[in-house]
């Protein structure tokens, strides 16, 4: 069973990196591979989840065992794959979710990518008072690196469709949550901004953004 990579991201896709671990490719997927990929040549290591089916053998790979523990958490929950799980990671900090389950806030859990709202319930019901400690600490509002999120308020003044403004909104804590800077951010919503489609959720933000912050690089 593999715990854990350490190697030099050799190609990112959407949904997946490759690392080179002593000349060896692992093809690792992650909730956010252009984050791990924008690491560029310095070494990088992935928490990992060793997914075996009858017919795939598959790694997903997490930047903190915050986040690992998370995953396999939401794969006890009745209706969460691993994919489902990875794409839940992907529209939040670990500790953003975490709360989201304990204040039974369903609306930002049906929010994430694959979450309907019988199986945000499931969640509640299934991980309420079960996450020890995952975000603990963390207040409402806020990223886990404690610097306030902004509203959508400040992306609407832009022309931006309020349903993309309030996206951007949680696309942006997962990102600083992340490490990321508030200017890196914001560099990243004035890429993506005009390239952004009506609808497109947290998800969906968060990868073009990250896209936008490798090609930086």
């Amino acid at each position: 069973m593999i715990d854990f990579l350490r190697g030099k991201p050799v190609f990112v896709d959407t949904d997946f990196v490759v690392l080179d671990v002593r000349d060896v490719g692992y093809r690792v997927f992650c909730a956010n591979p252009y984050a791990v990929a924008a690491k560029g040549e310095e070494p990088v290591t992935l928490f990992i989840h060793h997914h075996v089916r009858e017919d795939a053998i598959q790694l997903f790979g997490f930047g903190s065992r915050e986040e690992q523990s998370l995953f396999r958490k939401l794969l006890d929950v009745s209706g969460i794959g691993p994919r489902v799980a990875i794409g839940v990671l992907s529209g939040g900090s670990p500790e953003r979710i975490a709360r989201a389950i304990e204040d039974e806030d369903i609306t930002f859990l049906t929010r994430l990518p694959g979450i309907g709202r019988k199986t945000a319930q499931r969640m509640v019901l299934d991980l309420k008072d079960k996450l020890d400690g995952i975000g603990a600490g963390a207040p409402s509002g806020t990223s886990s690196g404690g610097e306030v999120v902004p509203t959508a308020a400040a992306a609407a003044a832009h022309g931006t469709p309020a349903s993309i403004a309030s996206a951007w909104r949680e696309a942006k804590e997962a990102l600083l949550s992340l490490g990321y800077s508030e200017s890196e951010t914001e560099r990243a919503w004035r890429d993506i901004r005009n390239k952004t489609q009506e609808g497109a959720g947290p998800d969906a933000l968060i990868k073009l953004a990250l896209q936008a912050l490798y090609q930086a690089k």
